[in-house]
């Protein structure tokens, strides 16, 4: 017996006192209606409405559970509800800032495929991880040292101008003693490369091959990099579809080779929480696409 749909028919009938206009206010047949309320009574061992005059009225046990059942049906409209918005809630995942505007939109319409309303929230890399342990956020994509990521994506130099082939060298950036009165030329990180596994490389490498202090510094963001890379002609840090976005021309880094890179994870902040795993597993190219992951690194996602 469905119990719900039972206490709904009781309901119906002892508002407004006949099977026939409670059955047609529920919008269900009469006769479903009145087996309904039979086996209702038959559960709980008592009739709960008295059938022998032209009005149907509650039976002292009627009017006892009457109250019951009316906060069981609203308990189950409850229920209902919150399970549909559930279904509907949003699944918040923080990115980082350099996913392009398309990358992202291709990554949600991939996820509604499976169901899933993707929310992407850019964020930098020491606040994607505060925001999946605080549970802020439903997922992050963390940055990683690439030895322990899901993706990677080389990292390596942008100028103004075509270097030619091959890589660039941070030695050429050294300032010689013609220079000394000159603003040297920079070595430019973004947010998302301020992180230990990048930064920490870059700056023994800076002081390896003698460059001053000040020529590897953090940029406020991307735009602002790139206009010292435009005017000054420094370098940017970044990945070679950031530099094609940039119209600037992109080499790997000489002295690390191409094991230079950004590594990224999805991280839960539920491992029960079905949308995120489905999205971790479904989605991994469109994540990756996102990233400016290499080839190599989709098929390993």
């Amino acid at each position: 017996m469905d119990l719900v749909a039972a206490c709904r028919a009781f309901i119906s009938v002892s508002e407004h006192g006949s099977f026939t206009v409670g059955a047609a206010a529920a919008r269900t047949a009469q006769s479903v209606v009145s087996r309904r309320v039979a086996a209702l009574e038959q559960h709980l061992g008592e009739r709960l409405l008295d059938r022998s005059s032209r009005a149907v009225t509650l039976t002292p046990f009627g009017r006892d559970m009457l109250p019951t059942a009316r906060q069981l049906v609203r308990l189950a409209d409850r229920l209902e509800h919150e399970a549909e918005a559930a279904r509907h809630r949003p699944l918040r995942l923080a990115v980082p800032a350099v996913c392009t505007t398309g990358a992202l939109a291709r990554l949600i319409a991939q996820a509604r495929e499976q169901q899933v309303l993707l929310d992407p929230f850019p964020a930098g890399p020491a606040e994607r991880a505060d925001l999946v342990t605080s549970r802020q956020v439903r997922a992050a994509l963390l940055a990683v040292a690439p030895t322990e990521a899901t993706w990677t994506v080389p990292l390596g130099l942008a100028v103004a101008h075509d270097p030619g082939a091959g890589s660039i060298y941070l030695d050429t950036l050294r300032p010689g003693r013609a220079d000394r009165d000159q603003r040297p030329r920079r070595v430019w990180l973004q947010p998302e490369d301020d992180v230990p596994h990048v930064r920490d490389r870059l700056t023994r490498l800076r002081d390896a091959v003698g460059l001053r202090p000040a020529q590897l510094a953090v940029a406020p963001a991307v735009a602002t990099a790139a206009a010292e890379v435009l005017s000054h002609g420094d370098t940017l840090l970044c990945s070679a579809a950031q530099s094609r976005e940039l119209r600037l021309h992109w080499r790997p880094v000489g002295e690390l080779g191409p094991g230079f890179a950004r590594g990224f994870s999805l991280a839960v902040a539920d491992e029960t929480d079905v949308d995120a795993i489905r999205v971790r597993q479904a989605c991994a190219h469109g994540i990756a696409r996102c990233l400016g992951a290499t080839e190599r690194s989709e098929a390993a996602a």
